[in-house]
């Protein structure tokens, strides 16, 4: 509780009054009728009168409204959030503010919102009347992933004859977890399958008869081997008949997720690690489509380990897996990952590691990929920096700007030779933008369904 504006002013007014009266006394002598008054006695004494009761109502008044303002502490604040908050994705919140008292109530409102949070919106000026529920709504966007905990709302009330500003701090603790950017997700679920194609920028040739899993019987099409008639349906049938296969489920793919310093880079509002994650959650979403199961570990920072498991609800449990896992400091050790990867998995799956590779990885790079292609089939999904690629596209005109064209020259063609390297091993490779990973991942996926590799 703090004295509003008015009462302020309504108080200076008051001790001015009196300033004016104390100067005023000193040419006052009732003793001496010769001497030139310049205030009347008796004008002096009505206004000290008047300044007295002023004093007493001024008091009486605040005195009143103070106690009448108690009643405000019956407002009630409810919020409401949504399930969850995705990465960099606005989002409303509101809040509902419900008055049970008979006047007219003013108010300031303001919601401790995590500082992981950038809002728009607050603080709102609501006035509301007898009976009646204000809802104040505001954006949010945000900007790291994790537990997210709004705190009580914070609210500065007038009371009835703005003599005093009440704070209130209503409501209850909440907290929201920040996903990764599912959006993509939700979109995609929303798209038919040629859009889906289409917007992902994947270039799907059509391939019947040539996968391992039967799907169904059909009418012989022109182009369609012989080896897929079925004899005994097309006699029973009285025309030919061709069996149509479907390309192979219930493969396992697992990723294999650097949480490394490498990619703590961030080019944008979002980091690497982030373009790793959302691009993950979409491919998982696609592989787990087509009838595959899909399994995380993760390395170099926080060890987690997820058994692949097929089904629609993969998706979530991963979200609520990785939803606040961080990219750490430390040096990423890809011959220990492969070592625990091939204890922990045996059967013969589609391994997809996501990093940053650089030259000074060779050695490690390479050692742990000869250990997990002994059984497995492995995707290397590199990212590169996006100030790399721009770096060769500046003007050069001094010998600095020559410096760094050279290096930024020199530290491609060392990166496209491991690559290469790796690539004539056998290794799968995705070397893209963090904003490409997505549908880099989901067309490689797609393309080696294709080509019956799982």
């Amino acid at each position: 509780m703090r004295p509003s504006p008015r009462l302020l002013i309504i108080l200076g007014i008051w001790t001015a009054a009196a300033a004016l009266l104390a100067i005023a006394r000193p040419y006052i002598d009732p003793d001496n009728a010769a001497s030139a008054l310049v205030i009347p006695l008796s004008s002096t004494l009505l206004l000290s009168l008047l300044w007295w009761l002023a004093g007493v109502f001024l008091i009486a008044a605040a005195a009143t409204d103070y106690v009448r303002s108690q009643s405000l502490k019956r407002l009630q604040v409810t919020r409401e959030l949504p399930a969850g908050l995705s990465l960099g994705v606005n989002s409303r919140v509101q809040l509902h503010i419900t008055h049970p008292l008979a006047t007219t109530v003013k108010l300031m409102v303001n919601d401790a919102y995590p500082d992981q949070l950038n809002t728009t919106g607050l603080p709102a000026r609501v006035s509301i009347v007898p009976g009646a529920t204000a809802v104040v709504t505001y954006i949010i966007r945000p900007l790291a992933r994790g537990d997210c905990t709004f705190g009580v709302a914070d609210l500065r009330a007038t009371s009835r004859w703005q003599l005093w500003q009440l704070r209130l701090r209503l409501g209850s603790l909440q907290t929201v977890k920040v996903y990764p950017n599912f959006a993509a997700i939700n979109h995609f679920k929303n798209l038919g399958h040629d859009q889906q194609v289409s917007q992902l920028g994947i270039h799907m040739s059509q391939r019947r008869g040539q996968g391992m899993d039967f799907n169904q019987l059909r009418e012989f099409r022109e182009g369609d081997p012989l080896r897929q008639v079925d004899w005994k349906a097309s006699a029973r049938m009285r025309k030919l008949i061709s069996r149509q296969y479907q390309d192979e489920r219930d493969q396992d793919i697992i990723f294999l997720l650097d949480c490394g310093r490498r990619l703590r880079t961030k080019d944008g509002l979002l980091s690497h690690f982030d373009h790793c994650l959302n691009a993950l959650l979409l491919t998982t979403y696609v592989a787990c489509n087509q009838g595959d199961a899909v399994g995380l570990m993760t390395f170099a920072g926080e060890q987690r380990w997820y058994k692949p498991k097929k089904g629609g609800d993969v998706v979530t449990t991963l979200l609520n897996q990785i939803y606040d896992l961080h990219s750490s400091t430390e040096t990423s050790d890809f011959i220990s990952a492969a070592e625990r990867l091939m204890d922990r998995h045996r059967k013969r799956s589609l391994i997809i590691l996501m990093t940053n590779a650089r030259e000074e990885d060779a050695d490690s790079l390479h050692t742990a990929i000869k250990l997990l292609t002994r059984r497995h089939l492995v995707m290397v999904a590199s990212l590169r920096e996006n100030f790399l690629d721009q770096s060769l596209q500046n003007p050069v005109s001094t010998f600095e700007d020559a410096l760094a064209y050279c290096g930024s020259v020199d530290f491609f063609q060392r990166r496209r030779q491991l690559l290469q390297q790796l690539r004539n091993t056998g290794v799968i490779i995705s070397d893209c933008l963090p904003e490409q990973m997505y549908a880099s991942l989901v067309n490689q996926y797609f393309m080696l369904k294709r080509n019956g590799r799982i």
